[in-house]
């Protein structure tokens, strides 16, 4: 009987434990995930991203910059077809982050938590190590942008009244005030975020599909601003001669910027980290605290050619 009970519970435990050692089922009911283990998956693929190339990281996010070109074009095409319609004008607006998220691309926004989750449990140093996903999954995202921003700007994919409609957006936030831009990016940040900790939750894409575009077609319908959109868009005035760089990058995209990093970094990972509890650490890491980096190295590891900057949550210790 006893033999019988613990096979019962080794294949269980084999069917909720993915090959990385992160839940595949909830503890408690299987399919559902408390805190800590949502915390556990998080890690597990923030380990995995961080040891991912430059050429992945780079191509990974030139295509999440091209998909945002695509929220851009539906946008501006759909508000000119519709009389500048608050909703019927939004209905594509999240399909980019659909292929962003579920074509598990790098956009700068959408992985802010995974690195800083690796930062606060001492796996990564402060600040997130320039080599990993922390730093290389937002630089190739502006490129990507960009040549969007610039295949719009120069052909005729957007009809004339479409392309107004493209100018139009980057006007109107280049005249809103700073803070009142980097308010409604707090928002968008938190909502970006959000969309990040409850995507780790669930197991099946049709669910992670009514997530995604729920909660990006909030961005238009109130109005808030994402960095990569405004960074596009204010691009596309700039490759059409009707706005300065500089203008549109202190004035538009540093205070969505900031209000994006503010609104994820501060207000849905690092609330979501406390609320978690030391199970977290039951398959995050082998080894439990043993694993982490000193402080020393925490704090200076990133630029210390003695200190490690990163501890692998599966597999060997960096030496």
């Amino acid at each position: 009987m006893t033999d019988d009970t613990d096979r019962e519970r080794a294949v269980r435990d084999a069917v909720d434990r993915s090959q990385s050692g992160a839940p595949a089922g909830g503890h408690v009911i299987r399919d559902r995930f408390s805190a800590d283990e949502i915390f556990q998956r998080i890690i597990v693929a923030a380990d995995h991203e961080v040891t991912a190339s430059r050429r992945e990281l780079l191509a990974s996010g030139l295509a999440a910059g091209f998909a945002i070109t695509v929220t851009f074009l539906l946008y501006a095409s759909l508000y000119a077809s519709t009389d500048g319609d608050p909703v019927l004008s939004a209905l594509l607006y999240p399909l980019g982050f659909v292929f962003i998220i579920l074509g598990d691309y790098q956009l700068y926004t959408e992985n802010t938590l995974p690195p800083v989750a690796l930062t606060l449990e001492r796996l990564a140093s402060l600040p997130p190590p320039c080599s990993g996903s922390g730093g290389w999954c937002s630089s190739p995202t502006s490129p990507g942008g960009a040549l969007g921003a610039f295949a719009l700007a120069s052909t005729g994919v957007l009809s004339p009244d479409a392309a107004l409609a493209a100018e139009g957006f980057a006007r109107k936030a280049i005249e809103t005030p700073w803070w009142t831009l980097f308010s409604k990016a707090v928002f968008a940040g938190l909502i970006v975020a959000g969309v990040v900790w409850v995507d780790y939750s669930l197991r099946d894409s049709i669910s992670r599909l009514a997530l995604v575009y729920v909660s990006f077609l909030a961005i238009p319908f109130a109005n808030l601003y994402h960095v990569v959109v405004s960074a596009t868009e204010m691009l596309y005035l700039v490759f059409i001669g009707e706005l300065s760089l500089a203008v549109g990058t202190t004035q538009f995209v540093l205070p969505v910027l900031l209000g994006n990093s503010i609104g994820g970094v501060v207000l849905v990972t690092v609330v979501n980290y406390f609320q978690t509890t030391e199970r977290r650490l039951a398959s995050a890491r082998k080894a439990g605290r043993k694993r982490q980096l000193t402080v020393r190295e925490w704090l200076l590891g990133s630029f210390s050619e003695s200190g490690r900057w990163y501890v692998p949550v599966n597999g060997h210790e960096d030496d």
